[in-house]
């Protein structure tokens, strides 16, 4: 009896207890996981830097990407470079016929001869060693191909713009190229699958408006002894062009989307210009347009010799700047948002022409205007709207779901 009851005593309090040891064995697991908390805590903060340090690469590599820190110095530049080039070639281009300038090979070769500019942002990065990547190397002959044939098409949409100024007064060309935007409007919709919405549909039709507005005040401008064949040329000249130029906006949308860096994108526009640049110097040489560009400078411009070849060289680079950019805003934003952007362009050349050449600036002129500002900026700001939601958005992916860290239950415990 007496061997018995420390036994059964022992017995009687683990029964009696139960309950204790449930609680003893929780407090365990507490201190268990309580300890562990630090271990998964930082593996925690490891996976979260790693994510950051990957999507970073990731936007290093892809320029295009709204978060790369490249890509809004890159918009500003592109923008700018569109804006001053097309600008400065619009009124070096009227300084030119205005001075008795008529070659039409002559307008024709200065929109593209001035490739070797391309030149600096191609091997400006290396040689800054701000980029790792050399130039042309990832370059495939598919692309090279590609390139050449948009060159190509480049080149002769060049002459088409030329030959359809040259026999067209300045308000029907006008009038004719805004048509472009709506067919990059159709024709991005058809090839890079762009999204219709109000934004872009409300901008296209006010930009378009303006543009419509502004050639009926200039009616008047009609020159003098113009024939219905001219006419006729120059009209499907034109209107060739706006189509030509409508198409070249999304295929190059089309093509950039395999690329991730601006300097790839100046590299094929290099090849563009030089393709289009050929084109011109080949038709230049075959009609006698190297002769007259000759004359032209020693005996028909009135500024003199001097003077003549000044203005060419600085439409060449104005012109340049004008292509740089168009295509800079195609590959960071879209063919539409390019499209927009030259067209809204052609009203605020005739501000340009107001205020160099002190042209007359009537309410038409004004009511064009506003409108075009109008439909810019309203497309500015949904462009604005988007990028803030889609970085919204990622913010919240990127936080993912909240992990909480729950004691585990030992199965001997209480429920």
């Amino acid at each position: 009896m007496a061997t018995t009851l420390p036994s059964a005593t022992l017995q009687h309090h683990s029964v009696a207890n139960p309950q204790q040891n449930a609680t003893n064995n929780a407090e365990t697991e507490i201190v268990y996981v309580e300890e562990s908390l630090p271990n998964h805590s930082s593996a925690v903060e490891n996976k979260e830097k790693n994510k950051e340090e990957n999507n970073d690469e990731n936007n290093d590599e892809d320029e295009k990407s709204t978060t790369n820190k490249r890509y809004m110095p890159l918009l500003i530049l592109n923008y700018v470079l569109l804006f001053v080039g097309s600008l400065s070639a619009s009124l070096l281009s009227k300084y030119y016929f205005v001075h008795r300038g008529s070659s039409k090979w002559v307008s024709t070769w200065v929109q593209s001869g001035g490739f070797p500019l391309l030149l600096f942002p191609i091997f400006l990065p290396v040689l800054l060693k701000s980029t790792k990547r050399k130039p042309f190397s990832d370059f495939n002959q598919k692309m090279f191909l590609f390139s050449i044939l948009v060159g190509l098409m480049l080149g002769f949409n060049n002459l088409l713009i030329s030959w359809g100024v040259a026999y067209l007064p300045v308000s029907t060309s006008a009038l004719l190229l805004s048509t472009q935007l709506v067919f990059t409007l159709i024709l991005s919709s058809l090839i890079v699958k762009q999204k219709i919405t109000f934004t872009n549909l409300n901008c296209v039709i006010l930009i378009t408006i303006s543009s419509i507005i502004l050639a009926l005040d200039s009616s008047h401008e009609k020159p003098l002894g113009l024939t219905n064949k001219n006419y006729f040329i120059g009209f499907s000249c034109t209107i060739g062009a706006s189509l030509l130029f409508a198409l070249y906006l999304p295929v190059m949308e089309k093509i950039y989307q395999r690329v991730n860096c601006y300097q790839m994108v100046m590299e094929m526009q290099l090849i563009m210009e030089i393709a289009a640049t050929v084109l011109a110097t080949v038709g230049m040489a075959c009609d006698g347009g190297f002769s007259d560009m000759k004359k032209e400078a020693e005996r028909v411009f009135d500024k003199g010799t001097a003077v003549y070849w000044v203005t060419i060289l600085s439409t060449v680079v104005t012109w340049q700047c004008c292509f740089m950019g168009t295509a800079g805003m195609v590959f960071l934003t879209s063919s539409l948002n390019g499209g927009i952007c030259s067209t809204a362009l052609l009203s605020i050349n005739v501000l340009g022409g107001v205020v160099v050449y002190k042209d007359a600036f009537g309410g038409f002129k004004a009511v064009s205007t506003v409108l075009c500002i109008w439909g810019f900026c309203s497309y500015v700001f949904g462009m604005y709207i988007k990028m803030k939601k889609n970085k919204v958005g990622r913010k919240n992916n990127n936080n993912g779901p909240s992990t909480e860290l729950i004691p585990r239950r030992n199965s001997g415990g209480i429920s």
